[in-house]
C-alpha cells in the first residue's frame, strides 16, 4: 500500500498498481473548536442559560455516531480559562477525545499547538478566524462550524433541508451536487454556468466529511 499526501486533503490510499488501481480516503484527525460549534448550534451565547454537562454529553453523543460512520479520529476541546488553577484533563468517551483546557488557557490555544503537530494531516472545526489562518497557514483543512453542523444533521438522513433555506439539500449545500448551476458574469472565460474551480475542489475536499 502507498500513502500519498496532497496538500489541503486528508491521505489517500492507492490499493493495487496500474491504472485499475483503486483509491481511498483514508481518516484523519478532526479538531473541534468545542464551544465554537456549540455556539453555532444555539445553545451557547449571550442571553441564554447554560447547563454545559448537558448540551457537552449531547454534542459528543452526536460526534461518536459521526466518527462511527466516518471513521475519522476525533478531539473535541473544551476551555476552562476562567477557572484558576484548574489543570488540563483529558477523557476517551467511545473513542472520541474530550480536552478541557487548564485554567487560564482558551481551546484556541490548545487547537493551534495541536495543529502545529499534526499540520496537513489534520482537519479543523472552528469559526475563530485566528485559529482558522492558524490551520490553514500549516496546510489543515479548515471547515467552519456551520459547515461541520450541517453534516452532522445530514447524517444518516438522507436529502434534508436546510435551516432557513426551504427545499434545498444538504447536499447542494456543501458539495454534493458537483452540477449545481450558478449565474456569473457573462464577460468570464469558459462555461458561465459553471461553478468556479477553487468552488468545485472545495465541494470534493467537503465529500470526506
Amino acid at each position: 500500500m502507498i500513502w500519498v499526501l496532497s496538500s489541503n486533503l486528508p491521505a489517500l490510499a492507492l490499493t493495487g498498481s496500474g491504472p485499475s488501481a483503486s483509491v481511498s480516503r483514508m481518516p484523519v484527525h478532526v479538531l473541534i473548536d468545542g464551544y465554537n460549534l456549540l455556539g453555532v448550534r444555539g445553545q451557547v451565547g449571550p442571553g441564554l442559560s447554560f447547563d454545559g454537562t448537558h448540551v457537552r454529553d449531547k454534542l459528543l453523543q452526536e460526534l461518536m455516531r459521526y466518527r462511527q460512520r466516518k471513521g475519522h479520529s476525533i478531539t473535541v476541546v473544551f476551555d476552562a480559562w476562567r477557572e484558576r488553577g484548574r489543570l488540563e484533563h483529558r477523557e476517551q468517551c467511545a473513542g472520541v477525545e474530550v480536552v478541557y483546557t487548564r485554567g487560564g488557557e482558551k481551546a484556541d490555544q490548545v487547537i493551534q499547538r495541536m495543529v502545529r503537530r499534526y499540520g496537513r494531516d489534520c482537519v479543523v472545526v472552528s469559526s475563530d478566524l485566528e485559529i482558522c489562518h492558524t490551520a490553514r497557514d500549516h496546510g489543515a483543512f479548515v471547515l467552519t462550524s456551520q459547515e461541520f453542523q450541517t453534516k452532522l444533521q445530514a447524517g444518516g438522513a438522507g436529502r434534508r433541508t436546510t435551516a432557513g433555506k426551504p427545499g434545498l439539500s444538504v447536499e447542494s449545500s456543501y458539495g454534493k451536487d458537483d452540477e449545481e448551476f450558478v449565474l456569473r458574469r457573462q464577460d468570464k472565460k469558459g462555461n458561465p454556468r459553471k461553478l468556479p474551480k477553487a468552488q468545485r475542489k472545495r465541494n470534493r475536499q467537503l465529500r470526506g466529511f
